[in-house]
């Protein structure tokens, strides 16, 4: 928590999708903290302490977002992690997600509702 608002780290390399969720998240009572890479990423999970973290899965890299994902397990992390994803219900056939620890996948273009629903009962 920071300021008193739950911290999402929202990895993805679309500043305009970056921008959109910051002003959906933040209208909400979040604070978002954002990063554009993988390596970003990491680095942002370590200086900021998320509770929770939302990871693109293709950025710079086809395998970026799960590398990460892999990253964040190997750091010890424990708060949940949802991939972020326009490959749609395949994913699961590309990737064993509940191998990588995620907390679940979300849809692009992603529906802010879900989105605000599986932050409210995660981060209650």
């Amino acid at each position: 928590m920071q300021d008193g608002k739950h911290v999402i780290l929202f990895v993805d390399d679309d500043q305009d999708l970056l921008d959109a969720m910051r002003l959906v998240l933040e209208a909400k009572g979040y604070a978002m903290v954002e990063a554009r890479s993988a390596e970003q990423g990491l680095r942002q999970y370590k200086e900021a302490s998320p509770d929770l973290i939302i990871v693109d899965l293709m950025m710079e890299e086809v395998d970026a977002g799960t590398s990460l994902v892999r990253d964040l397990k190997a750091e010890g992390n424990t708060k949940p992690v949802y991939m972020l994803s326009s490959v749609g219900d395949n994913l699961n056939l590309n990737i064993d997600y509940s191998e990588l620890g995620l907390a679940g996948v979300f849809q692009k273009p992603i529906d802010n509702q879900q989105l605000l629903s599986v932050l409210k009962t995660k981060l209650k």
